[in-house]
C-alpha cells in the first residue's frame, strides 16, 4: 500500500573523489543516482548502506530499525505520500494489530501512539441468518484483545518514526523495475516524470509486497524456489456508516462475522463510528461474484444471507459496483536472501491470506528478527541474512497453513454449537492448567511463541484432549455396561 517521506537532500552514487566527470556523464544520460553514505563510527556500519524497495507498513518499520542502528537508508515507494490523502479505497483498509505487532512497535517507541488510533476487539460477534447474536471471547482474560486500526493511520506513524532519523530518506513515486543482484543496484522510474533512477547500496531489501519486483529479480537465480496458490474465493470491501449521532451501529469492541458455510462476511470497527465490511465469496459458481452482477441480484443475495446487515448499509449497491474484487494468494519462496546483497521481508517473502489477522504482525516480527540478526553479526551481513532466513522460514510456512485453516473455521464452524463448546473447553483447560495448556489462537495471537512451535504444540494438545475424551467416554460406557449387568 502507499507510503512516504520527503526528499530533503540528494546523495550521489559516486564518492566525491571520483570526480565530476562521472556525475556529468550520468546527467547526460538523464539517469539520476543516489548513494547512501554511512555515518556510524562503527566500521561495519560505515560500509553498510541499505536501499529499501517498498515503503509500506513493514518497509517503514524496517527503515526505523535500521535508522536507529545508524545505517544510512534510502526508502523507495511507487505510490504518492498517503498523508496527502492518496489512499486507495476498496482494498482491505483495516488491519488487526496483536501482540507480535505491538512488540515490534514497542522496540521503536511508537506502540502507545499507534494504539491511540485503534479499537480493541475482545472477541467474535457471530451473526446467524436469523439475526441472533453470539459473542465468543478470544481469551478467558478479557484484557486480551486484537486491535482494529486503519492502514493509513499506521502507515503514517511508522514512516514518521523512520524519518526521525536523519540517516533515513524516503522517496515517493518511484517504481522499481529491475534489480541487479550482483552490484547490487535497483533501477526505478519516477512515475511523475518517467525519469530513470538508479539506487546503489551494499544491500537492497525487498519490502514491496506480494508481487515484489525485488523477488522477481531473484527468481532468475538457479534453484530459487517459488510458488503461489490462490483461493477460489475473492473479497470485496463494503461499508456500514456511523449512526446519525456518529455512534457505532453494532457492538464496536468485537470482530463481527456472518458465517455462511462456503462464504462469509466480516466487519471491523473504525474510530469514526463506521465499520469496514469484507465479503469473502467464490469467484465462480452457481452463486458467486461471477453470477451476481445486477443490483437486484446483489440486493436479493444480501437480504437472504445478511438481513441484519442490509438495513445498516445504505450504500451497499454502490460499494458493490465501485469497489474492486480482490484475490487471495499465498506465496512461498526460498531462499529469502542472496549473498550479503539482497533480502526479502514481509509479504515479499511470504504473503498469506488474511484469516488469522497475522500478515502484518508477521511482517513486523520479520523486522524484529532482521534487526536482531544484524546486531548478532554486525561484521558479517551474509551470516546475518542467512540467520534471519533460518529463523523465519518455517514459521512463515506454518502461518500460511494456519491462515487457510482459519478461513475454514471462520466461515464453516464459528456458528456451530460444537465449535463454541470447544472454545469453552479450551478456556476452561487454560484456567485449570495455567502455563501448561494454551489454546492455539492464544499462542498465535497473544504470545511471541514462534508460529511453527504454536502449531505443533496445538496439535499435541488436541491429541491429548481428544484422546482423553475418548478414553473417558470408553470408561463411562464400560461402567454403564457393568451397571446394566448388575441390574
Amino acid at each position: 500500500m502507499p507510503f512516504w517521506g520527503s526528499m530533503t537532500r540528494r546523495s550521489i552514487l559516486t564518492p566525491w573523489r571520483n570526480g565530476r566527470d562521472a556525475m556529468a556523464s550520468r546527467a547526460a544520460a538523464t539517469v539520476r543516482t543516489w548513494q547512501i553514505f554511512g555515518r556510524s563510527h562503527d566500521k561495519a556500519r560505515m560500509t553498510s548502506k541499505f536501499s529499501l524497495i517498498g515503503s509500506g507498513l513493514a518497509g517503514g518499520l524496517l527503515a526505523a530499525f535500521l535508522g536507529r542502528r545508524g545505517y544510512e537508508v534510502e526508502l523507495f515507494e511507487r505510490r504518492p505520500d498517503p498523508r496527502a490523502g492518496n489512499t486507495v479505497g476498496g482494498r482491505s483498509i483495516n488491519l488487526a494489530l496483536s501482540t507480535r505487532g505491538i512488540h515490534a512497535l514497542e522496540q521503536i517507541g511508537v506502540a502507545r501512539e499507534v494504539l491511540q488510533h485503534a479499537i480493541p476487539m475482545r472477541g467474535r460477534m457471530i451473526h446467524d441468518k436469523s439475526g441472533a447474536l453470539h459473542f465468543s471471547p478470544y481469551d478467558r482474560d478479557p484484557n486480551k484483545c486484537i486491535n482494529s486500526i486503519g492502514r493509513g493511520a499506521l502507515n503514517t506513524v511508522v514512516i514518521e518514526a523512520a524519518q526521525r532519523y536523519p540517516n533515513v530518506r524516503v522517496r515517493f513515486n518511484h517504481r522499481c523495475t529491475e534489480v541487479d543482484l550482483d552490484t547490487p543496484a535497483a533501477q526505478l522510474v519516477q512515475v511523475e516524470t518517467n525519469e530513470i533512477v538508479e539506487s546503489r547500496a551494499d544491500a537492497i531489501i525487498g519490502v514491496d509486497g506480494a508481487f515484489s519486483a525485488v523477488r522477481r529479480s531473484m527468481q532468475k537465480l538457479d534453484r530459487f524456489e517459488y510458488s503461489q496458490s490462490y483461493l477460489a474465493h475473492g473479497y470485496k470491501e463494503l461499508t456500514i456508516p456511523p449512526a446519525a449521532d456518529g455512534s457505532w451501529q453494532m457492538e464496536k469492541n468485537a470482530l463481527h462475522i456472518w458465517p455462511r458455510k462456503s462464504f462469509m462476511m466480516i466487519a471491523l470497527p473504525n474510530p469514526d463510528g463506521s465499520f469496514t465490511c469484507t465479503l469473502f465469496w467464490e469467484f465462480e459458481g452457481p452463486r458467486s461474484f461471477a453470477t451476481t452482477t445486477s443490483d437486484s441480484e446483489v440486493r436479493r443475495f444480501f437480504e437472504e444471507e445478511f438481513p441484519d446487515a442490509v438495513a445498516l448499509m445504505p450504500a451497499l449497491l454502490q460499494d458493490f459496483r465501485d469497489n474492486p474484487t480482490g484475490s487471495l494468494v499465498t506465496i512461498r519462496c526460498a531462499p529469502w536472501c542472496y549473498e550479503d546483497k539482497l533480502a526479502l521481508v514481509g509479504d515479499a517473502a511470504h504473503a498469506v491470506v488474511p484469516f488469522y489477522g497475522q500478515g502484518m504482525n508477521a511482517a513486523f516480527e520479520d523486522c524484529v528478527v532482521f534487526d536482531e540478526c544484524l546486531a548478532q553479526f554486525p561484521n558479517d551481513r551474509k551470516r546475518a541474512f542467512d540467520e534471519y532466513f533460518a529463523r523465519r522460514k518455517a514459521n512463515a510456512d506454518a502461518l500460511a497453513d494456519l491462515a487457510v485453516e482459519n478461513f475454514v473455521e471462520m466461515r464453516d464452524k464459528t456458528a456451530s454449537h460444537a465449535f463454541r463448546a470447544k472454545k469453552k473447553l479450551d478456556h476452561t483447560l487454560e484456567g485449570l492448567l495455567p502455563g501448561i495448556y494454551l489454546p492455539r489462537y492464544t499462542m498465535v495471537t497473544f504470545t511471541l511463541i514462534p508460529y511453527a512451535d504454536a502449531a505443533s504444540r496445538a496439535r499435541r494438545q488436541d491429541r491429548i484432549v481428544y484422546g482423553g475424551l475418548v478414553a473417558l467416554l470408553g470408561v463411562l460406557v464400560l461402567l454403564l455396561l457393568l451397571l446394566i449387568r448388575l441390574l
